[in-house]
């Protein structure tokens, strides 16, 4: 039986308290960070083959089912505004198209074809990076679109918590982190879906710093899509000039339309 599907450590939760749910959901969760890490010499490689590529123009794909499609595109989603990176750069899909975010499409996730076909709408070339979500390891549509991305070239990876599953034996270069059962049995949105957050928040981050959208620890080409984001730039402003005025700094960010050219306009 796959260990996300093992039962879980935790009898009779019907009859516990909102405290003992509570405190062993929390026991559960700090397992997570632990089998995270074990997985860093997996990210690491991963990173830096994207990192390659996409300095020669690639982008990253990321496909899955249900929880794992939702967590890619939630973290694609965010690319855009927090690095200013056009929102082709990373890219999410989910079995059964954006309706699924919301509402889960009846055996959308079985299409051996299906996340290859999607992804095939983006026109995709060698230099692109493909990343297969799967808790379980076993989603014809994740594996599908491993096994096919592959054959055309791209590099291609995974984020599994299961040992030894089918999905990784298709991608390249698989990423593993065993978190053990779930505290629902089979919950896998739970620590499962805890730990693939923590992986793409890793992947996509070290991706984007390594690009250079990172100055010092500051997001310095993020959109100012917001009252907070425009006060954050105008202080990012201040201390990166030593500019005093907090109008001056927020009018040059205006101005200029992010924090790296209005210190470089400052400089000159």
């Amino acid at each position: 039986m796959r260990v996300t599907e093992e039962a879980s450590h935790y009898a009779r939760l019907d009859s516990m308290s909102t405290r003992e749910l509570l405190e062993g959901i929390n026991r559960e969760d700090h397992n997570v960070a632990d089998a995270v890490a074990s997985a860093i010499p997996q990210i690491e490689k991963l990173v830096d083959g994207i990192v390659e590529r996409m300095r020669r123009g690639g982008r990253v794909f990321y496909i899955g089912a249900g929880t794992s499609g939702r967590l890619g595109v939630v973290d694609a989603s965010e690319i855009p505004p927090t690095y200013g990176a056009p929102d082709t750069l990373f890219v999410g899909l989910i079995a059964g198209g954006d309706g699924a975010i919301r509402k889960a499409v009846e055996g959308a996730e079985d299409k051996y074809e299906g996340g290859w076909e999607d992804v095939c709408k983006f026109s995709p070339t060698p230099d692109d990076t493909l990343i297969g979500i799967a808790a379980s390891g076993t989603t014809p549509y994740v594996i599908g679109g491993i096994d096919l991305a592959r054959k055309a070239g791209l590099l291609t990876g995974c984020i599994t918590c299961n040992p030894d599953a089918p999905v990784s034996a298709a991608a390249e270069i698989p990423i593993v982190a065993v978190v053990g059962p779930e505290f629902v049995t089979g919950s896998t949105r739970m620590k499962a879906g805890t730990a693939q957050k923590l992986i793409l928040n890793m992947i996509s981050t070290s991706v984007m710093i390594r690009m250079g959208h990172v100055k010092g620890n500051k997001m310095v080409d993020m959109q100012l899509t917001n009252a907070k984001l425009v006060d954050r730039g105008t202080r990012m402003i201040m201390d990166e000039t030593g500019i005093t005025g907090y109008q001056k700094a927020k009018s040059m960010l205006l101005e200029y339309g992010s924090v790296r050219k209005a210190v470089e306009m400052y400089k000159k």
